[in-house]
C-alpha cells in the first residue's frame, strides 16, 4: 500500500512539473504570445542533415550568440523513410535529439513537417518510392499520397509528443508547419487543390498538439491555419487572416548555388533593411532561410544540377564558422529590436510619409516610443526632421530609434568586422606533400556489355522507377544489322535524347562518348557517329542523374533517365533513314559495379585489388584511393578536388557528396568591386566566381574523421589528376573593422589570437577590408600603436570608437569611422 501511494505521489509530482513547465502558444494579430506575452521571434533556419550532430551544438550557440531566439527546421521524409514502412532516424537524421539540443541551448523550435520541403533537397523530400505506388498524385485530393503523408505526419507528431518536445508539454517547439508553398502552384490542380489544402488543415488541427501551425505562402489557408510569407523582402505581405500576426517564414539570406552557375551573395546591409523594413510595418516573426545552409552529403541535393554546398551566403557559412559582417550586423539589429519588443507588440502605429520613399514609422505606448526611419530611394539619401531634431538616412537604409530620439542603428551602417577566410595546407605531422594513391577501373564488361540487366521492358524507362537507389542506370539493348539493311551506310549516328542529366554511351564494348545538360535546361540531346558491324550490335546507355526535380507544379512527374528517342541514324547522299529503337527490348541494371563491391568502404582491400603502378590521369569510370591523417586543430576541414573531373568522394565510407570542379561557372556577369546593397536584390545581382570552378572545396566534417589513419576514396566519371586533390583547413586569415564614431570596434579571430594589426586609421579612411588607404583626414596622433596595444596576442579585442580614446582629428564635424586591418 505505501509502495502504491509512493508511486501515485511521485507521478502526481512529475505531472505537477510538466504542468509547471509547459507553455501556453497562441497567437493574435500583432504577435505570437507565449504563456499570454507577445513576442518578438527572430528565427534562424538549420537543417539537421545537412550538418552532424557533433556541429549543432555549436551551430546553436552562434545562433543564440548572433541574437535569435528560434531555430526553424524541416522535416526531410525521403532522408526518414528512405524505403516504404522502414525508417532511419540516426546520426545527423536524429530528429529528436536536435530539437532536444536546441532545449538545451535555451531556444525555441518551428518544426515544418511539410511533408514537402522543397529546400533544393531531392526530390522535394518525397521519397521516390511513393511516386511508384500505383494510382498516386502528389499533392492533391488523391487518397494513396494522403495516406502516405498522413502516415509520416502522423509519425512525426507522435514521435515529438512521445518526447514531450511541443510547447505545450514543456518542449521548446511552439509552431508547427503543413504543406509548404503550395499556394504558388495551386492553380495548376484545380478544385482538387483546394480540397488537398482543406484536408490538410484538417488533418493538421486534428493533431491536437497545443501549438499553432502555419501554412506559408498561402493566401487561403484555413483558419486555424497561419498564412506566411516568404521571399526576399516581405515588408508589403498582409496576413489574409487579420487576426493572425504578420510573420516572415522565409528570408532568404542568399542564394543556392548549381554546377555551372557562379557564386550568389546577398549583403548583409540589404538582409538588414529587410528585416528592419519587416519590423517597421508590423511583423513580428522572422525567420532566415538560411542562417546555417550546410552540406547536401551523400546524393540529397536536389535541383537538378544543384552543388553538394549549400553555403547560400547565411550568417553562419558551410562549416559553421561566423560569416562576417552578415552575422555581426545582423547581431547588432537584433539587440535593438529584443529591446523594444513591448512597443513592436504592443504600441499604436502611426505613419509620417516625406515623399521620395522617405517615411517614418512611430509605435507609441504609455511606457514611451519608438521610431523607424525608412528610405527606399536607390540612389538618393534623405535628410528629414523630426520633432525638430535633422537626421540622415542613407539611401536604401532604415534607421531605428528606441526612443524616437536617437539613432540606434542603421542598416546601412556596417560596424561589425569583416572576415576573411584562408584555406591553408594539411599540417598533420608526418603528412606527406602529396597523397599516395593506389586505383583500379570501374569494370565496365560481362553482363552490361552484353547487355544483361537486372529486369527488361520493351520501352524507355523513368529512371525514377528504381526508387532513386543510385544516381546510376543502365539502359542496354541489341540491334541487328544486316548490310542490305536500309540504315546500312558509311555515315551512321547513334541519336539520344536524355534527361538523365548525364549519359555515357558505348558500342560492342567501346566507349562512344558523353553528353550532359546545362542548368535549368535538362534535356539534352546526344548525337555521335557510330561504327556498326553486320549483325547483332550492343548498346550500352548509362545515365546518371545529378538530384532530382524539387519545385514547380506536378514537378514529380518531370521524367528523368532516357525518355526518348533512341535512334540509328543512317545517310545516304541527302536521304536520312532512322530506326527507333525507342521499342526495342531494354534490359536495364542500377549501379555501378563498383558501388556493388562497396570500393567507397575504407577496409575495401579485403574485397578486391588496388594497383599502386602508373597512377592514371584523365582516365575516366576510375576508382582512387589514398589515406592521410586528420589536419591538427580545430578548424574546419575541406577537401580541394581541383583537377578532378565528376564523381562522388567518401572519407572512412562517409559519403561527403557529388563533385564536380571540372564544371565552370560562366564568364561574365560577376562583380568586380564592392557589391551595391542599394536597390532590390535577386540573385544574380552579387555573383563571384566567373569562370572558376562551380565547387571546388568539399566540406570534410571532424566527425567523418579518425585521429590516426583516414581513407579517401573518389569514383571519378569523366576523369581527373588524383595528384593534385589534397586536404586544407579553413579559418579566419585577416579581420577588418571600419566602425562609426561612438559605437565600438570589436575584432576576433574566431578562437586564435590576433597575430598583428597592418592598417589603423581614424577619419574618413577609405576602400575595404585588404585595400584600406586613409582618407582626406586623420586622427593628429597615429592610431595604430593604440590599436596595437589593445589587440596584439588576444584572441579579440574591443576598442571605443571616440576622440577620448583615439585623439582628436583633422576632420572637422563629419561623422568620423575607424578602419581597422589584422591579421591572425
Amino acid at each position: 500500500m505505501k509502495t502504491t501511494k509512493f508511486i501515485l505521489y511521485a507521478l502526481s509530482l512529475c505531472f505537477l512539473f510538466q504542468a509547471l513547465t509547459a507553455s501556453e502558444v497562441s497567437r493574435d494579430d500583432r504577435a505570437i504570445t507565449i504563456d499570454g506575452k507577445r513576442r518578438v521571434l527572430l528565427s534562424g533556419s538549420i537543417h539537421y542533415p545537412r550538418s552532424t550532430p557533433d556541429m549543432w551544438p555549436d551551430l546553436l550557440r552562434k545562433s543564440k550568440e548572433g541574437g535569435l531566439n528560434t531555430i526553424e527546421t524541416y522535416v526531410f521524409w525521403n532522408a526518414h523513410e528512405p524505403s516504404r514502412r522502414q525508417y532511419d532516424f540516426n546520426g545527423n537524421l536524429d530528429l529528436v535529439r536536435f530539437i532536444k539540443s536546441i532545449k538545451d541551448e535555451g531556444l525555441y523550435a518551428v518544426l515544418r513537417i511539410g511533408p514537402y520541403v522543397c529546400a533544393e533537397w531531392n526530390y522535394g523530400g518525397f521519397p521516390v518510392w511513393l511516386h511508384n505506388m500505383p494510382g498516386v498524385e502528389f499533392r492533391t485530393a488523391n487518397s494513396v499520397f494522403m495516406n502516405e503523408m498522413q502516415n509520416f505526419t502522423t509519425l512525426i507528431v507522435d514521435m515529438m509528443r512521445k518526447e514531450k518536445l511541443f510547447a505545450s508539454q514543456g518542449g521548446p517547439i511552439i509552431l508547427a508547419q503543413i504543406e509548404n508553398e503550395y499556394g504558388n502552384v495551386m492553380s495548376k490542380y484545380g478544385d482538387a487543390g483546394k480540397a488537398y489544402v482543406d484536408w490538410c488543415a484538417n488533418l493538421a488541427d486534428s493533431y491536437q498538439i497545443g501549438i499553432p501551425w502555419l501554412m506559408c505562402q498561402q493566401s487561403d489557408a484555413p483558419p486555424p491555419m497561419i498564412n506566411t510569407c516568404n521571399g526576399w523582402y516581405c515588408d508589403n505581405f498582409t496576413p489574409t487572416n487579420p487576426n493572425t500576426p504578420k510573420m516572415w517564414t522565409e528570408n532568404w539570406t542568399g542564394w543556392f548555388r548549381s554546377w555551372g552557375g557562379a557564386i550568389p551573395h546577398r549583403t548583409a546591409e540589404d538582409v538588414a533593411f529587410a528585416v528592419a523594413r519587416f519590423f517597421q510595418t508590423g511583423g513580428t516573426f522572422q525567420n532566415y532561410y538560411m542562417y546555417h545552409g550546410g552540406t547536401n552529403f551523400g546524393r540529397t541535393s536536389g535541383g537538378p544540377y544543384l552543388t553538394t554546398s549549400y553555403d547560400y551566403d547565411a550568417p553562419l557559412d558551410e562549416y559553421g564558422n561566423l560569416n562576417q559582417p552578415k552575422w555581426g550586423h545582423l547581431k547588432e539589429l537584433h539587440k535593438v529590436l529584443i529591446k523594444m519588443e513591448k512597443t513592436l507588440t504592443h504600441g499604436n502605429i502611426s505613419n509620417v510619409d516625406f515623399g521620395n520613399s522617405v517615411t517614418a514609422t512611430i509605435y507609441a505606448t504609455e511606457e514611451g516610443s519608438g521610431c523607424f526611419f525608412g528610405n527606399a530611394n536607390t540612389t538618393t539619401d534623405a535628410t528629414i526632421t523630426f520633432h525638430g531634431s535633422e537626421y540622415v538616412v542613407p539611401a536604401w537604409s532604415v534607421s531605428i530609434l528606441p526612443d524616437c530620439k536617437n539613432e540606434e542603428y542603421n542598416t546601412a551602417k556596417v560596424n561589425a568586422q569583416t572576415s576573411l577566410m584562408v584555406k591553408k595546407s594539411n599540417e598533420a605531422e608526418e603528412e606527406p606533400a602529396s597523397l599516395k594513391w593506389v586505383w583500379r577501373p570501374e569494370i565496365i564488361d560481362g553482363p552490361v556489355l552484353e547487355g544483361k540487366g537486372k529486369f527488361a521492358a520493351s520501352k524507355l524507362i523513368d529512371q525514377k522507377q528504381i526508387n532513386d537507389e543510385s544516381d546510376y542506370l543502365w539502359y542496354m539493348t541489341s540491334v541487328n544489322l544486316n548490310d542490305d539493311d536500309p540504315i546500312w551506310s558509311d555515315n551512321m549516328t547513334l541519336h539520344v535524347n536524355g534527361s538523365g542529366h548525364v549519359l555515357h554511351a558505348y558500342v560492342n564494348g567501346e566507349y562512344l562518348d558523353s553528353e550532359w545538360a546545362t542548368y535549368g535546361i535538362f534535356n539534352y540531346k546526344f548525337e555521335k557517329q557510330v561504327k556498326l558491324k553486320p549483325g547483332p550490335n550492343q548498346i550500352a546507355l548509362l545515365s546518371a542523374t545529378v538530384g532530382l526535380q524539387n519545385y514547380g507544379p506536378m514537378f514529380d512527374l518531370v521524367q528523368s533517365g532516357i525518355p526518348g528517342p533512341v535512334e540509328i541514324v543512317g545517310r545516304k547522299g541527302d536521304e536520312r533513314v532512322i530506326k527507333d529503337l525507342s521499342a526495342h527490348k531494354w534490359s536495364y541494371k542500377v549501379g555501378l559495379r563498383g558501388l556493388d563491391d562497396k570500393l567507397s568502404n575504407s577496409d575495401s582491400d579485403n574485397l578486391t585489388n588496388w594497383l599502386s603502378e602508373e597512377l592514371p590521369s584523365n582516365r575516366r569510370m576510375t576508382w582512387y584511393k589514398t589515406t592521410f591523417k586528420a589536419p591538427l586543430g580545430s578548424d574546419s576541414v575541406v577537401l580541394d578536388l581541383l583537377g578532378m573531373g565528376k564523381g562522388f568522394a567518401w572519407v572512412n565510407g562517409h559519403n561527403i557528396g557529388r563533385y564536380w570542379p571540372s564544371y565552370m561557372a560562366q564568364e561574365d556577369g560577376c562583380i568586380t568591386e564592392t557589391c551595391d546593397y542599394r536597390g532590390s536584390y535577386d540573385n544574380n545581382k552579387c555573383l563571384t566566381g566567373c569562370g572558376e570552378p562551380s565547387q571546388r572545396y568539399y566540406h570534410v566534417p571532424r566527425s567523418f574523421m579518425d585521429k590516426d589513419v583516414n581513407t579517401l576514396v573518389l569514383l571519378e566519371e569523366f576523369g581527373g589528376n588524383p595528384s593534385r586533390v589534397s586536404f586544407k583547413t579553413v579559418a579566419v586569415g585577416t579581420a577588418c573593422g571600419h566602425t562609426y564614431e561612438k559605437k565600438t570596434l570589436e575584432l576576433s579571430c574566431q578562437g586564435k589570437p590576433i597575430a598583428g594589426v597592418l592598417f589603423a586609421s581614424f577619419g574618413d579612411p577609405q576602400g575595404s577590408c585588404g585595400s584600406f588607404t586613409k582618407g582626406t583626414c586623420d586622427a593628429e596622433e597615429d592610431v595604430l600603436p593604440i590599436i596595437q596595444k589593445e589587440c596584439v596576442g588576444k584572441d579579440s579585442c574591443s576598442v571605443e570608437v571616440t576622440q577620448e580614446k583615439l585623439g582628436k582629428t583633422t576632420c572637422g564635424n563629419i561623422i568620423k569611422r575607424l578602419a581597422v586591418e589584422a591579421v591572425c
